[in-house]
Order: C-alpha cells, then structure tokens, then sequence
C-alpha cells in the first residue's frame, strides 16, 4: 500500500512540473483506451517496464542516465544519439514528432520537454496518447522531473544517484561563488537571421544567474523576448553572451555581421570593452542537460576570468 501511495503522490508531482515554476498543473492524459490517469492513478503500479517515447534529445540523455529502455526517439541531425539507442525506431524531429509513427510503437508513455508543450499537447491528446511534459528549462526543474520519472518508471536507485550527484555539485559551486561581484549580463539567442532576448526563465539565463552574475531582462513566464536594441542600450550590461538555438556557424555569421554593420552595437560598454562572448550551442542551448557543469565552468572563465 505504502508503494501505491508513493506512486500516486510522484505521478501528482509530475503533473504539476510541466508548467514552469511549479505554477500549476494540467491533464496529461485524454480520455478513451487509456483512462485519464488523473481518475484512475491504481494504473501507475501496474505498468512494468513500460513503452516509452522520448521526443527530444534531451530528453533521451534523461531516460539514458535512468537506464530505460525507449521504443521510440527523436531523428536529430546535430546530437549524436547513445548507442543504446541506435537501432529505435525514429519518431521524427523534436518540434514536430510523426505521430503516425509515434501510434503504430503503441507506447505507454511519451516525454517531451515542456517548452512544446503548446505545439505538442493538442496532438498528443487527439492522438489519444499518455504524455508528459518534463521541465528542462532549468537544472532544479531537471532535476525535480528526474526524482519523479524515477518512480513512474520503477528507476528510482538511479534518480536517487543523479539527485545526489547534482546536490553534491551544487553545494560545492555555491561555496566556491559566495562574495563575488555580480556582473550585469545581456543574453542572446540567435536564429538564422534573427535573434532574441534569453530572460531568467529560459536555460541559458538560468546559468547565467546560478553562476553568481545578473540578468539584465527577467520575467516571470517568458523564457524569451523580442527587444529592440535601443532598450539593451539602456540597460548597458558589462557582458554580452551570445549563444544559438540552431545552425551555429549561421548564427555566428549572422550575429558577427550584426554587431559590425548595425553601429549601435559600438556604444554599448561590453563591446567597447571587448566583453562579448559566443558560447558553446551544446552547453548553451533550449534545454537543460548534464552538462551543465561544463557550461558553468565555461561562465566561471567568463565572469570571473582566473579568479576560481
């Protein structure tokens, strides 16, 4: 009974991190084949390994750190997939998985991250899919998804591994960061052709501020903004940072042409002062993954130079 109980409170948990910041909660199941688990949570216990899909490759690097196995993963032309899951059949891209495809591997479950969760909910539940959305937007959000995944999915040694290794990270990083300077950064995320503010919300700002600087643009929902450059002007940031969300070598190209030709860019202090860096887009990128110690070493270089 104790057991049932615990899946059923980890389920609810689950539910309720698919919107960001723990704000509220949604139906991930629809009605018909498959009951809406909200009425019916006895089914939670009796789904033994499970048919899952992983939509993202971020996604995938989760269930792969958990040791489940996938029926169906995500055809990505920039990330290498694990070997484990070399020969699963592919579901299509990340943003737009065939749901054909995605039906005929009669899965249990399908995970996406929660940042397409508008494109993909209405899908999933016409499809009559049991879906999830996990919070990759921030590493506590990664984290809290992992604990509660190691339930659902009857890999709870492995999530208490991971947890552990991630509180162990973080306590020691903090202590290294106590004291020092806040440095007052402008992030941006290139597209070909465009590009857009990174807030707190998103990933990318998230590191930001877990490595001790100061976000100049915050919101309370909006990973992103459009903001035109006259009001980053005013912000004046001491740092730029430029990441992308695709096609890097096309948004280097884009963002170098940018801040040549358009001459705005020459009276903000972080250019005069040679502070504008492009990240790495693996480290940097939409969604949270484990190498997220890497990209904060990378910051720490940046913010902190040889002071470590």
């Amino acid at each position: 009974m104790y057991n049932i109980v615990k899946k059923i409170m980890a389920f609810s948990l689950l539910i309720c991190i698919i919107i960001i910041g723990n704000s509220g909660c949604v139906n991930q199941h629809p009605e018909g084949d498959k009951k809406t688990v909200i009425n019916d949570l006895r089914q939670i216990p009796t789904l033994k390994n499970p048919r899952v899909v992983a939509t993202s490759m971020a996604t995938v690097e989760i269930m792969e750190k958990l040791n489940v196995d996938l029926v169906g993963v995500p055809d990505s032309k920039i990330s290498k997939m694990p070997g484990k899951y070399k020969n699963v059949t592919k579901v299509g891209m990340a943003m737009a998985p065939d749901i054909e495809i995605v039906k005929g591997l009669n899965p249990d479950w399908i995970f996406s991250p929660v940042s397409l969760i508008s494109d993909l909910q209405p899908k999933y539940s016409n499809a009559n899919l049991r879906y999830g959305f996990l919070n990759l937007n921030n590493i506590p959000g990664m984290y809290k998804s992992i604990k509660d995944l190691g339930i659902i999915l009857d890999r709870e040694a492995e999530a208490d591994k991971l947890i552990k290794d991630y509180e162990d990270f973080m306590k020691d990083y903090k202590e290294k960061h106590k004291g020092k300077k806040k440095s007052r950064v402008l992030v941006l995320m290139g597209l070909p052709g465009s590009y857009i503010v990174a807030t707190n919300q998103s990933y990318v700002g998230s590191l930001v501020e877990l490595a001790g600087a100061e976000n100049v643009y915050t919101s309370n929902s909006d990973q992103f903004l459009n903001i035109n450059t006259e009001d980053m002007l005013k912000k004046n940031p001491d740092i730029i940072l430029r990441t992308a969300h695709a096609l890097p070598d096309d948004v280097q190209k884009m963002f170098n042409d940018e801040f040549k030709n358009n001459d705005i860019w020459s009276h903000f202090d972080a250019v005069k002062n040679n502070k504008v860096y492009d990240l790495d887009y693996k480290a940097f990128g939409m969604s949270a993954k484990f190498n997220y110690p890497k990209a904060l070493k990378d910051l720490d270089s940046i913010l902190y130079g040889g002071d470590k």
